[in-house]
């Protein structure tokens, strides 16, 4: 499939630790794409270390910290 099938957008912040200021958790950002019964995009993120992935608004997204990968 193609990011194009799955309404998947870019983000900045993909694949960085972000905060859902709606729920004060913190988590990876793996997609911004809808749900199936919901076609307004969701961020999808999984916690740190594994666990279950949750969703919630794009607008809710803080700031990461920085990227400090070589």
């Amino acid at each position: 499939m193609t990011t194009e099938t799955l309404q998947h957008r870019a983000h900045e912040w993909l694949g960085r630790v972000v905060e859902d200021t709606a729920t004060g958790r913190t988590g990876t950002l793996r997609a911004i794409a809808p749900d199936t019964d919901n076609p307004r995009p969701l961020a999808w993120l999984a916690p740190v270390g594994g666990g279950r992935e949750w969703t919630t608004a794009p607008a809710a997204l803080a700031e990461p910290a920085p990227d400090t990968a070589c």
